[in-house]
């Protein structure tokens, strides 16, 4: 793992630009922080979003606004509304997200999160 000390600093989100990442249905906009071993960001999900892919990648996310559904490719479902999270580690469970109404979620990843072997 390649870690940089971080200094302090302030993030306003809305100085930070969005990118988009369609889904099968709906947009994911992204604003991305990105360090060495670390990545923060804030995204978005529009109405009736459908990830397009089953995410290997591990997460600690965090719901801001709205409500969401994390599908597991075993078919578990875990909903999640404002104020609840949830944690994965690298390559453990096949994820993707699930919102008919729209969802503004924190996401926290990066090497810390990769599996001990």
């Amino acid at each position: 793992m390649d870690f940089e000390n971080i200094p302090f600093q302030v993030i306003n989100w809305d100085d930070i630009a969005k990118t988009t990442h369609p889904g099968v249905t709906g947009t994911a906009f992204w604003q991305t922080v990105q360090f060495s071993g670390l990545r923060v960001r804030v995204v978005e999900y529009s109405k009736g979003y459908l990830a397009d892919h089953w995410c290997q990648k591990g997460h600690i996310v965090y719901c801001l606004e709205g409500e969401f559904t994390t599908e597991l490719e075993s078919g578990e479902q875990f909903q999640l509304k404002k104020g609840m999270s949830y944690i994965v580690s690298d390559d453990l469970s096949s994820h993707r997200s699930i919102t008919p109404g729209g969802v503004k979620l924190l996401i926290i990843d990066g090497d810390f999160l990769q599996q001990v072997k």
